[in-house]
């Protein structure tokens, strides 16, 4: 939120009509060179890429995974223009740990599903074919990439319908009524902006900062958690995991505990796709000197949160 948008309104029009009209093939011989430039116009950027990737692979960062790390990013925006546009046959879509997930959307439950800045999270509107009444809401700040999805909206108006923007007086409530509806929400909770509580916990070996307010809202309004990774593996792979945290609608002693077992169980299982998938995680930022930046934002461990 401190840095200025990156994308240029007409460009990503241009890329947008390129991609349309020569299709994902042609349009991808573009994307490492979009990437070369962001890799070496953006320094801040560049180092914060090397410091995560130190911490996943078992050798030294070069410039080249740096690059490599940026193209991945790139390749899963692009993707999201076929995604929204109904092309999403075009993609090679691999499941694992899903049948539970079904079961309980199939029950008309509502369901959260955790994701992170990790791979595509866009992918899951394609897997929906293979889930039957799959409808994803995503709980989110997007102030952070207006240009980008107003492209984006420009291939698929009704897609924005499905956002609830977090921030607003009457988000928790919109975000109880999809539920109740047995509807998907969706947040990203590596990643928060705005007042809001963080907790720091070890993540890929130092502590991080992470918004305990997706965790609460899981405890609150009672519903099944899921982690969920669309993982970019290259060509037109994707491959989709799926993990089940925590069920909040059966009756917990402490509910203080369980977010923070809530909290536990996704920072694990987020590091663990981390280091399977190193160049899929897209925060382009300093994350862990963030949280010492923003010590008195923190909140213990063992902080209530009430």
């Amino acid at each position: 939120m401190q840095r200025s948008e990156r994308g240029n309104r007409f460009w990503l029009a241009a890329m947008r009509w390129i991609s349309l009209t020569f299709g994902r093939r042609a349009s991808r011989a573009l994307l490492p060179f979009i990437a070369l430039y962001f890799t070496m116009a953006v320094p801040a950027a560049r180092r914060s890429s090397r410091d995560y990737l130190r911490r996943c692979l078992p050798r030294q960062p070069t410039l080249l995974d740096v690059h490599r790390h940026v193209l991945a990013f790139s390749a899963t925006i692009h993707d999201r223009i076929y995604i929204l546009n109904d092309r999403c046959d075009l993609f090679d879509l691999r499941l694992s740990g899903a049948e539970r997930l079904h079961a309980d959307i199939g029950a008309q439950r509502g369901v959260f599903l955790f994701g992170a800045h990790l791979g595509s999270f866009e992918i899951l509107r394609a897997a929906a074919r293979t889930l039957p009444g799959l409808r994803v809401f995503m709980a989110m700040y997007p102030d952070n990439a207006r240009e980008v999805n107003r492209m984006l909206a420009a291939i698929h108006p009704s897609a924005m319908q499905d956002i609830i923007e977090l921030g607003h007086v009457d988000s928790m409530l919109r975000v109880h009524q999809r539920l109740t509806q047995g509807g998907v929400i969706g947040v990203l909770a590596d990643r928060a902006v705005g007042p809001s509580h963080f907790v720091r916990v070890p993540f890929l070996g130092s502590p991080a900062q992470f918004p305990s307010g997706p965790f609460r809202m899981a405890a609150i309004l009672r519903r099944p958690v899921y982690f969920m990774a669309g993982l970019y593996r290259g060509g037109n792979r994707y491959d989709l995991h799926f993990e089940w945290l925590t069920d909040f609608s059966r009756p917990v002693d402490h509910r203080n505990d369980a977010e923070r077992e809530l909290l536990a169980g996704y920072v694990a299982a987020l590091e663990r796709h981390c280091r399977a998938a190193p160049h899929n995680w897209f925060n382009f930022y300093d994350f862990w000197r963030s949280a010492g930046a923003a010590e008195a934002l923190a909140e213990p461990a063992g902080h209530d949160g009430a």
